[in-house]
């Protein structure tokens, strides 16, 4: 648990009694976030302000840990217990990807596939394809997805936690109401989850709460992480409201059931970010040890595009400049990627007196977390606002993909037969089609018509790796700079398929 800071301020509104958390060690990611800090509480403050939130926590994932957490308002107004790092909040569907992560690793232990028919483990589904003659049977990978043609059911499903699974059986047996055919359209779907769950339980023998307890908090070391709500400690529950007409208003919590594995989850800020920072983790693809959790490999799996959701053409993080966004589901997280290139995953959550969001950029290696205790408060615009923020004010820059030992190998042979090419033929470096789409003549006059308006080469730049097997770097002259690319082939031994060389922008005087 991270030190924490308490700061009360009396006779003041609820949204002004903060809870501070920094980690007393920031180096790297963490050390520049340090200084954004006041904007970050900012942004956050004032938001929560705006909205009528009772409480709020936020956090900072970097470096592998919670660099920072936050907190205004309370956990539980009637006893006025200030909101904080260590409060229970109910996270909704920002527990789903947790069903996921179970659905995964019992795949990835031989005992289902994502392409199975959900009949195979759910008789009761069996004959009901949807709502035409031609439609495909509903798989695991479209509950994952919500594609199982499933309608939306937020309203209802919000209100279904307690159900048992013998009342899910009866409901299903009865049968299902389709809005598509399974495999057509996303459609979120909280029956799907729940089902899911369903699924783990068949499978494991195990309850879904016990198995993802066991499975999957323990080995993070999420032990203050909850199913139902009167196993958490009195005064670290925080309590859930709506604002009416200028008040807010206690709504009552449900008990843990069926459909807690689409929304049950109950959670610190100190525990989801393990989560988050795990979740982080899977990134880059590398050598060494896997976590026995869950492969690296099938986390980022989870978090890949699966089914498109939507395209907002007129996003904007500031409310002044346009951003397009494109969005997609992934398995129990959402997938977007912004005009910037910027990728996000995470997913938000609400209920009666609660809502919630998590995101993470992979390529940057940081996330955000925000738990608020107000009916479906919004929680992802204001994260997005505070990673972007983050990244422009702290300066951050994308993870830098590793360099492979066959790319700065065909760097330095580049470099040693530029300009003139001589020998470039009997280097064997080259790819068989690359004598057919280039020509010596035309390639030495090109790039010695380059060297002699940069002048001498001073030094040769960083090779800045796309993948395992293209990249580009400068070659810095006296007057200016050169830009070389190259792509190597797939064989055993990669040759260079592709090449181009042009003036660089920037420092270029040409």
């Amino acid at each position: 648990m991270i030190p924490s800071l308490r700061f009360f301020i009396a006779g003041c509104l609820p949204v002004l009694f903060p809870v501070l958390v920094f980690a007393q060690e920031a180096g790297g990611d963490a050390g520049r976030i340090r200084g954004v800090i006041p904007t970050i509480d900012k942004l956050y403050k004032d938001y929560a302000g705006r909205n009528h939130y009772p409480g709020m926590v936020y956090g900072i994932v970097a470096d592998g840990k919670l660099v920072y957490s936050n907190a205004v308002g309370m956990s539980n107004l009637e006893k006025k217990i200030p909101a904080g790092a260590e409060a229970d909040f109910r996270i909704a569907s920002m527990s789903k990807s947790f069903t996921t992560v179970a659905i995964l690793q019992l795949r990835d232990a031989g005992k289902l596939s994502l392409d199975d028919p959900a009949a195979m483990y759910v008789p009761e589904l069996k004959g009901q394809k949807g709502p035409a003659s031609d439609a495909p049977v509903i798989t695991i990978r479209n509950l994952l997805t919500h594609s199982a043609g499933f309608p939306e059911d937020n309203p209802w499903g919000d209100r279904q936690l307690a159900a048992t699974n013998e009342e899910l059986m009866a409901m299903v047996r009865e049968g299902l109401s389709f809005s598509n055919s399974p495999g057509m359209y996303y459609e979120y779907s909280n029956l799907g989850f729940t089902l899911l769950g369903y699924i783990v339980g068949k499978v494991s023998g195990l309850s879904y709460e016990r198995y993802i307890t066991e499975n999957v908090l323990k080995p993070l070391g999420m032990t203050h992480t909850y199913w139902e709500y009167a196993d958490v400690p009195a005064n670290q529950l925080a309590h859930g409201y709506r604002w009416l007409n200028g008040s807010w208003v206690e709504q009552p919590m449900l008990h843990d059931g069926a459909y807690g594995a689409m929304g049950g989850m109950i959670t610190t800020m100190e525990d989801f970010a393990k989560y988050t920072a795990w979740q982080l983790a899977a990134w880059p693809s590398r050598d060494g040890s896997d976590e026995s959790v869950l492969k690296r490999s099938s986390r980022r799996e989870m978090q890949q595009p699966w089914m498109f959701n939507n395209l907002n053409s007129t996003f904007s993080y500031n409310g002044v400049d346009v951003c397009p966004m494109v969005s997609m589901y992934a398995y129990g997280i959402r997938w977007s990627k912004d005009c910037k290139g910027r990728t996000m995953l995470g997913h938000t959550g609400g209920l009666p007196g609660f809502g919630s969001n998590w995101m993470i950029l992979p390529d940057y290696g940081i996330g955000v977390i925000c738990f608020a205790n107000l009916t479906y408060a919004g929680a992802s615009g204001i994260n997005m606002q505070v990673l972007d923020s983050v990244i422009t004010l702290a300066h951050l820059k994308a993870r830098a993909v590793p360099v492979s030992a066959i790319l700065a190998q065909r760097q330095k042979e580049v470099v040693a037969l530029l300009p003139d090419f001589n020998g470039a033929k009997e280097s064997g470096i080259f790819a068989v089609n690359f004598w057919q789409d280039y020509f010596v003549d035309s390639l030495r006059q090109e790039a010695g018509a380059l060297y002699g308006r940069v002048g001498k080469i001073v030094r040769v730049g960083e090779l800045h790796a796309e993948n395992n097997l293209r990249c580009w770097f400068l070659l810095e002259g006296e007057k200016g700079d050169l830009e070389v690319r190259f792509t190597l082939t797939p064989e055993h031994s990669p040759k260079i398929q592709e090449y181009h060389i042009r003036p660089a922008g920037g420092r270029n005087r040409l």
